[in-house]
């Protein structure tokens, strides 16, 4: 299964290069999926490998999820990939260059018939259907609070023009099921403004938990767990420490690759 989907996504390369007019690679996701992701643009990192990874600790087995402003699907796919089979995943994405590989992504993989990929604006989404689980990775940056990237991918994948963690969790409010869970990530300097604005749309955080990319250096962002219907207080739990000072990953760390198929290096290149 390995070899026939990395084959599929390295005889598709050549074409999609020269339809998008720029230099693309294959990478390894989760198990057997692989993803394409631009030489030059926006990609996929340690805050989507953790929220995904977080998703499946905090939710029981379910058999759909959502996944808002999916990017190139990096969070919704691993998340399927773990569910297994019967499984379903609906994804939206508005970024055109982001959806595009979205869409190529899912057909390389063969999951065109539990994957459904819409390309809306979250802020405008109403499906009128609810899900047990609903995963995001927010932009992490107001407009106004850093210089933005020309490269419109490296854009919206950073900053806040197409709304801010309140606004996931309001699509997230309108999908999510009674006692579903709502699973994201966001930067650790800006936890106090996610809380409020999270809770603010009603929901109640259950476990928070820092990203500490390197043993000696401070926290770089949070994962989150929440729910509508929780009725008691959040819980902090210990950060996650990523590598050591040597740059080699932790036992946690290990572990946590090897529940996305990886070995214990966890090198998911593949150029």
């Amino acid at each position: 299964m390995t070899s026939t989907i990395h084959q599929r996504f390295v005889s598709r390369l050549p074409s999609l290069e020269k339809e998008m007019g720029e230099e693309l690679f294959v990478s390894g996701l989760v198990g057997s999926y692989r993803i394409f992701q631009r030489r030059n643009g926006h990609r996929h990192g340690i805050d989507d490998a953790t929220t995904s990874w977080y998703a499946l600790q905090k939710a029981p087995p379910v058999k759909k999820a959502l996944d808002l402003g999916t990017g190139i699907g990096t969070v919704g796919l691993a998340v399927l990939w773990a569910l297994g089979q019967g499984a379903e995943l609906t994804c939206v994405e508005a970024q055109e260059i982001s959806y595009r590989l979205l869409t190529e992504n899912i057909l390389g993989n063969g999951l065109s018939t539990c994957v459904r990929a819409i390309h809306a604006d979250i802020r405008d989404l109403d499906l009128g259907e609810r899900f047990p689980l609903v995963t995001g990775s927010p932009p992490y940056f107001p407009i106004g609070t850093g210089s933005l990237p020309e490269d419109l991918q490296k854009a919206h994948a950073r900053f806040e023009l197409r709304g801010d963690v309140g606004d996931y969790a309001r699509a997230a409010k309108r999908h999510i099921t009674d006692d579903g869970m709502f699973v994201f990530c966001f930067p650790f300097r800006q936890k106090s403004r996610c809380i409020k604005l999270v809770t603010d749309v009603g929901f109640k955080l259950i476990t928070i938990r820092d990203v500490v990319p390197m043993r000696s250096k401070p926290a770089l962002f949070s994962l989150y767990c929440a729910s509508l219907s929780f009725p008691g207080a959040p819980t902090e739990e210990s950060p996650l420490i990523v590598a050591y000072e040597d740059g080699k990953y932790t036992p946690e760390m290990q572990g946590l690759q090897s529940t996305r198929g990886f070995g214990p290096e966890g090198t998911n290149v593949i150029d």
